[in-house]
């Protein structure tokens, strides 16, 4: 507890500050404090309704004995800037939430945490900031948005993207805009956001059975309003995320990312997750239990249903009772029970949203890793959003240094039918901040070339695309990767099934090539995205903006 923190002749000052701000001195003194970092913006439905939610949160926090200390914490949509370069700096975004949140803790000494967050890298900033700082922490997630109604079907964000590309009028899309995202939340597919706020409940930081209750159901306040009380509870037993996020529990999110098709942005979570607590993980750990996990999630693009559809459904906890066999069952839970126990009190629910292992909606996992001597370090693809007709590719590479050159390209139809599209040049150091590559794969899906071309880079992509689509190609271009080496012309294999993806060049071939490949200066020349540049990890170790020493004995 932080009471030496506030007590004494030594803290007059720091009192002082607080009785300034409106609290009285008993509970500045007694109490525990609990930082409230809420990832309100005003700009995005995402996170427009966390004020109300950080509210209930507060109350419960009172309620139980807790002095609660809200403070605003950085927070964009990732669609705001679709299409455009500062969409590199959504990665990089991860890392200043961490940092922010890291900052305002060990200036005001908290006990513990209860942060209110929802989309992207938002949400994986505090589950990062939640593991650095190891103190007693909790995420109430702002949950999925409700689909939206248009012409008579269900649509999603991503429907307007196919609708803008397939010719539709200004009027029609106008008309499509003010039906697509009709309440609070995050877009409801298997995107980032949703992957994230479901992977919560997997580490240990969201409630079991919380992070999907749509922003819409007023269960949203009930529980944050719950998650307020229990983390007083959490501070007082002293349980930090470092005894309840184990190497076996970061095994268990992997399982469940296979299960569900998550965001392909959760690999470089999980990897830094695991950095952070000091504990080695591998993209080899990915491909062992690819092999072992199917898909049984069927929420877009996998499947046909929404994260509403999922949450009532049974949600997290009846795909983790699903995957029961599988998973490490012995390892804590934030109950201060195992998961074994939790899953006890679970009736396994198999319907059309959420299958069983012995009946998956797919045979394949997932995510799945591929290698070859394009990514000899590892690449990632989801290929249960993969057409059957491009699941295999031999093609002809056509090459450009950027997400726009390509997307130019497709606009004018110089890509057809059975070409494979490399954009390098977009990764962790290239970008910089490893960009997701919105504009080509939504011009690719729009104009119906996504069950015909491959896509190949050391970019990221957004959690809504689907496609031939291999990113996090390691070593990136900018790194001197055989990316880098790719021309017009060059042959490429695309093997989902074999877990490939290579270069038809002989190896004398690119040796000449890397003797006249000369690397570019960084495209930022100061602010964040230099340092991003300079100090980040590569895709294959989460990509964060962290010197770790990877030659250190890690535990677990």
């Amino acid at each position: 507890m932080s009471q030496e923190y506030w007590n004494g002749a030594q803290a007059a000052h720091r009192r002082v500050m607080m009785k300034a701000a409106g609290y009285s001195d008993g509970d500045i003194r007694k109490k525990p404090h609990i930082g409230v970092p809420n990832s309100y913006m005003a700009g995005s439905p995402g996170t427009a309704h966390l004020r109300q939610i950080t509210e209930a949160v507060k109350e419960g926090i009172w309620a139980a004995g807790g002095v609660p200390v809200e403070f605003g914490i950085p927070a964009t949509c990732g669609n705001i800037a679709n299409g455009a370069e500062e969409l590199k700096y959504e990665q990089v975004g991860r890392d200043i939430v961490a940092m922010s949140i890291e900052f305002v803790t060990r200036v005001h000494n908290f006990d513990g945490l209860v942060m209110t967050a929802s989309c992207d890298n938002i949400i994986a900033g505090c589950y990062l900031a939640a593991m650095r700082l190891d103190i007693p922490t909790m995420v109430v997630t702002g949950g999925s948005m409700q689909p939206g109604q248009y012409c008579g079907k269900t649509v999603v964000e991503a429907d307007l993207d196919a609708a803008r590309f397939s010719g539709a009028s200004e009027e029609e899309l106008m008309e499509m805009e003010d039906n697509v995202c009709p309440s609070f939340g995050a877009c409801p597919s298997m995107g980032t956001a949703n992957t994230m706020q479901m992977l919560g409940e997997v580490l240990n930081l969201v409630l079991p059975g919380t992070s999907t209750i749509p922003a819409s159901d007023n269960a949203k306040l009930r529980k944050a309003r719950e998650a307020g009380k229990y983390a007083v509870e959490l501070v007082k037993s002293g349980r930090r995320p470092s005894q309840l996020i184990t190497r076996e529990v970061l095994m268990n999110a992997i399982m469940f990312d296979m299960a569900v098709a998550g965001s392909t942005n959760a690999v470089l979570h999980i990897l830094s997750f695991s950095y952070e607590l000091g504990i080695r993980l591998t993209l080899e750990d990915f491909e062992k239990y690819a092999k072992e996990i199917p898909c049984i999630n069927a929420v877009v693009p996998s499947g046909p249903y929404t994260v509403v559809d999922f949450h009532y459904a049974g949600g997290v906890m009846n795909v983790m009772k699903m995957l029961e066999s599988k998973l490490f069952t012995e390892v804590p839970g934030m109950y201060g029970i195992s998961w074994k126990e939790m899953l006890a009190k679970v009736t396994p629910r198999e319907n059309e949203v959420i299958h069983s292992l012995e009946r998956p909606l797919f045979q394949e996992p997932g995510l799945k890793i591929l290698r070859g001597n394009l990514s000899p370090n590892g690449a990632i693809v989801r290929p249960t959003a993969v057409y059957d007709e491009v699941k295999y590719m031999r093609g002809k590479a056509k090459v450009f240094d950027g997400d726009r050159a390509a997307f130019e390209a497709i606009q004018a139809g110089e890509i057809v039918p059975g070409d494979i599209i490399v954009i390098r040049y977009e990764g962790c150091k290239g970008a910089p901040g490893m960009k997701e590559l919105m504009l080509s794969i939504d011009a690719l899906i729009g104009l119906g070339l996504h069950k015909s071309v491959g896509l190949i880079s050391d970019a990221r992509f957004s959690g809504f695309n689907f496609g031939a689509i291999i990113g996090h190609v390691s070593p990136e271009a900018y790194d001197g990767g055989n990316i880098a080496l790719v021309e017009n012309g060059d042959e490429i294999v695309i093997d989902i099934p074999g877990g490939e993806v290579s270069l038809l060049v002989s190896e004398e071939e690119l040796q000449e090539r890397r003797k006249r490949w000369v690397c570019p200066p960084l495209k930022e020349e100061k602010g964040c995205l230099n340092l991003f540049a300079r100090l980040c990890r590569p895709a294959e170790e989460g990509g964060a903006m962290q010197p770790w020493d990877l030659d250190a004995k890690f535990h677990g």
